[in-house]
């Protein structure tokens, strides 16, 4: 994002080419890191997860907050970066046709399939409720069509939700905006074509340092009716976290304007690195205090919660920068393997959940400790997640979603 003001120079042939190349290898190292911070969320942080009562550490919850500060916001990032080429190539209604099929499809599968049986598990686990069959579960208590229990635990009712693919449900709405707008702006540069549009300069520190902090003023406000970790659903539909909405659709309006000004490609090396170390240096610091010495992301009107929205904002602008400087400098490479990594990434974030949900379960009660028992389902998820996907993808009918 943060740029030199010079003039982009000409693109040599495979410029573009160079540019997908580190975007993908970035693509695959924020999809490892899902599954990586899935695999630790029964050993570290209070959050609610499928499966309960596991040991915990310390520097699994620092990890899990790390992560959540900044992985999610780079997803929608790196995803709106691709949004413009995509709507140019296709126009509007066969974009929002393609991401429909793409992005729509999954969420509406994978909620009627997926989420469906580890809520069943947990459920017969963890509910306290009489042990019910799959079938019945899933009609009267998952779909909602049979009796509310009286004394129902929550935290909603039905069951019914889209777990992981918050993402890709959340992306699909930021698509459609992004063709309102760009239909709205169609409309107005007619009305005003004497208007010529001029190139932005790429934002520098004194733009990263305002973006930063209009980010922490706006989290923190947001926070104060919504802590991290709560979910509410817009429209009986759309699962969103407002503690995270400042955050997720002010980095996806940056994609999009970073594609349109070029801001990749002219980022200022010396900007980034200033910035990767930044956030290196607070990732350490909270290594160094301990996720014992307090609890992350409180909300309400204290001092805590601004510190922790001030401190979550700079972790997320800062490692965001960093970690697109460091690809495009650093890791440009590719591969017929890095290619194939890529091409599975998006089949990964959608089947991975339950593999890793399996394996804590298979772990549980078998004497691991809390890092030993992450560090095992990351090891096994991740391969497996990505030859899932691999060969999910060659499946005739899944080719155009996956």
């Amino acid at each position: 994002m943060a740029t030199s003001s010079l003039p982009s120079p000409p693109r040599a042939p495979g410029r573009v080419e160079h540019r997908l190349a580190w975007l993908d290898n970035l693509r695959i190292a924020l999809t490892v890191l899902v599954v990586l911070h899935h695999a630790a969320q029964p050993y570290g942080p209070a959050d609610w997860w499928y499966i309960e009562g596991q040991p915990h550490a310390g520097a699994l919850a620092t990890l899990s907050a790390v992560d959540g500060a900044f992985f999610m916001s780079l997803f929608f990032f790196v995803s709106a970066v691709l949004v413009p080429n995509s709507y140019a190539r296709r126009g509007a209604w066969p974009f929002l046709k393609s991401r429909l099929i793409r992005l729509g499809v999954p969420v509406v599968v994978g909620a009627l399939t997926i989420v469906p049986g580890l809520l069943h598990a947990y459920y017969l686990h963890y509910r306290r409720y009489p042990p019910i069959p799959f079938p019945r579960y899933y009609t009267d208590v998952y779909l909602g069509l049979g009796e509310k229990p009286p004394d129902w635990t929550g935290p909603s009712w039905p069951d019914l939700q889209f777990a992981h693919l918050w993402f890709i449900q959340n992306l699909l709405a930021y698509s459609v905006l992004y063709v309102l707008c760009r239909q709205v702006g169609r409309v107005l540069r007619r009305r005003h074509s004497e208007r010529v549009r001029s190139e932005r300069p790429a934002p520098g520190h004194r733009a990263l340092l305002w973006l930063t902090a209009a980010i922490a003023v706006t989290t923190f406000l947001v926070r104060l009716r919504y802590p991290l970790d709560k979910w509410v659903p817009f429209l009986d539909f759309l699962q969103i976290e407002p503690a995270r909405l400042p955050q997720y659709a002010t980095f996806f309006t940056l994609g999009v304007l970073a594609h349109r000004h070029d801001w990749l490609e002219r980022f200022d090396a010396r900007t980034g690195w200033i910035w990767l170390s930044g956030g290196l240096a607070g990732v350490a610091l909270l290594f160094a205090i301990g996720a014992e010495a307090g609890c992350f992301g409180p909300g309400g009107f204290n001092g805590p919660a601004a510190l922790w929205a001030a401190y979550d904002s700079a972790l997320c602008v800062s490692l965001s920068v960093g970690l697109l400087m460091l690809f495009r400098e650093a890791v440009t490479r590719t591969s017929r393997l890095s290619i194939e990594l890529a091409a599975d990434s998006y089949g990964v974030y959608i089947v991975h959940l339950p593999l890793v949900v399996a394996v804590q379960y298979y772990l549980a009660d078998r004497g691991l400790s809390a890092v030993g028992a992450w560090a095992v389902v990351s090891v096994l998820v991740v391969p497996a997640a990505f030859l899932l996907a691999a060969g999910l993808r060659r499946l005739l009918g899944l080719r155009r979603v996956l």
